[in-house]
């Protein structure tokens, strides 16, 4: 249903006008599957594939998890799990440890794949999200970039969060057990 709303959404609002390959108008036509942006100059489909999001779960040894405040955008004064996007021809494992450095400051070690989901958040911007269990190796936690605040949390009492799919990651820890 979410991905019929988001198909719908696109649909009324194209978000691509100009080849990125010879900067002619695109029109849109439809290839067989839906209405895709198409040059015809270059004779080709333009594809609009979704960002890719990563993000570090680290807890402390008291088994609370890291989560940060963030201080702009439309989730500002919520809390997440530090996050941020892929930058293009970057490892998501080496993007996830960049991120956590900069907005918390520390240094981590990717250890092992904890959740995959797409977000459609707002509707129109698809992103593919990658959780990463972590461990911390170094650097003091301080908030930076794109976070007011920075704390651990018990898992039981969080504070308000901006993403569902963050409250899946901690729902599936805790149902798993996973520490």
């Amino acid at each position: 249903m979410e991905r019929d709303r988001v198909k719908e959404v696109i649909a009324q609002q194209p978000r691509l006008f100009y080849c990125s390959q010879c900067g002619t108008k695109l029109s849109y036509l439809h290839d067989g599957e839906q209405e895709r942006p198409y040059c015809d100059n270059c004779q080709i489909y333009i594809y609009e594939n979704p960002a890719v999001g990563v993000a570090a779960v680290l807890f402390n040894e008291e088994g609370h998890i890291l989560l940060g405040r963030r201080k702009i955008g439309r989730k500002k004064g919520m809390w997440c799990i530090p996050c941020g996007y892929v930058d293009c021809h970057e490892d998501v494992h080496e993007a996830a440890v960049r991120e956590l450095k900069e907005e918390t400051n520390l240094d981590i070690e990717v250890e092992s794949l904890l959740h995959v989901r797409s977000n459609f958040f707002p509707p129109a911007k698809h992103a593919v999200g990658i959780w990463f269990m972590a461990r911390h190796v170094g650097g003091e936690l301080r908030a930076r970039d794109d976070l007011e605040e920075v704390g651990y949390f018990h898992l039981d009492h969080l504070p308000e969060m901006a993403f569902q799919g963050d409250l899946e990651v901690i729902e599936k820890i805790k149902a798993k057990g996973i520490l």
